[in-house]
């Protein structure tokens, strides 16, 4: 049995359900509410002791870190593989893995939380935000630090949108070659990416690709794949569910 534990607006709970969308894999539903803190329960942290989501639990045993859930879950289930045969192909997607985690998964978190979540604790001040908010979590709590209650310095955005913008040109050079990142063939690197897209998207950045119409193509063509609608289910997105804060035309300006 296969349960996922995951929030419909993580985007490294969507790069997992894209997976599982991918291969038709039936799963148990485990919503985790991010706003009612329930991944910092002690019943979520004996399951995920990062205190983040998602988490996969098959037949009793956890897995952790969306990633290693997606090559987990290709390696379990081969069936419909999304990861090449060929091992110079294989370690050349894996690079791309390794780049997506580093650059733009954690770039992406930057403007989310500053259009977004950051207005969740705007009446704090920084001491009880400090207390109540950023010290409470495992593995975010310098983020939330830097972060603060009034969102990220325009700095730190700026910097954020670099990398985004680094992430935008290499895929457009990539895809010269194919449709996909690895050419011919869907794989765990273009589902790695998606969710950052998709959020740039959501968060009115998509002009960072305004002079990169292979990547405008492929993220026609990740939307129109069956299992896009699938994994992004009603309220996926942070605009369905909450104000975005737009960014201003200098920090806009300065990347």
């Amino acid at each position: 049995m296969l349960e996922l534990f995951h929030a419909p607006t993580s985007t490294c709970s969507q790069k997992v359900r894209l997976v599982l969308a991918e291969k038709g894999l039936d799963w148990v539903d485990c919503r985790v509410n991010l706003a009612a803190e329930e991944h910092l329960t002690p019943a979520y942290l004996a399951l995920n002791p990062n205190g983040v989501v998602p988490t996969l639990v098959h037949d009793g045993k956890p897995i952790v870190d969306s990633s290693v859930i997606c090559e987990y879950l290709d390696e379990v289930f081969p069936q419909v593989p999304l990861t090449p045969a060929d091992p110079v192909e294989r370690a050349a997607m894996r690079a791309w893995m390794r780049f997506l985690e580093e650059v733009p998964t954690a770039a992406i978190r930057v403007p989310s939380f500053h259009q977004v979540i950051a207005r969740r604790y705007e009446k704090l001040d920084d001491k009880a935000f400090v207390a109540e908010v950023a010290d409470m979590r495992p593995l975010r709590k310098h983020f939330y630090r830097r972060m603060g209650p009034q969102g990220f310095s325009s700095a730190d955005v700026s910097a954020s949108l670099d990398e985004l913008a680094l992430t935008v040109a290499r895929m457009e050079k990539a895809l010269e070659r194919g449709p996909w990142l690895m050419g011919a063939r869907f794989t765990l690197a273009d589902i790695v990416v998606t969710p950052s897209i998709d959020r740039m998207s959501d968060l009115g950045l998509s002009s960072i690709w305004d002079k990169a119409p292979g990547v405008a193509d492929w993220y026609a063509r990740v939307r129109a794949r069956p299992s896009f609608d699938v994994a992004y289910m009603k309220g996926s997105r942070l605009s369905e569910r909450e104000p975005v804060r737009p960014l201003s035309k200098e920090t806009m300006d300065a990347r």
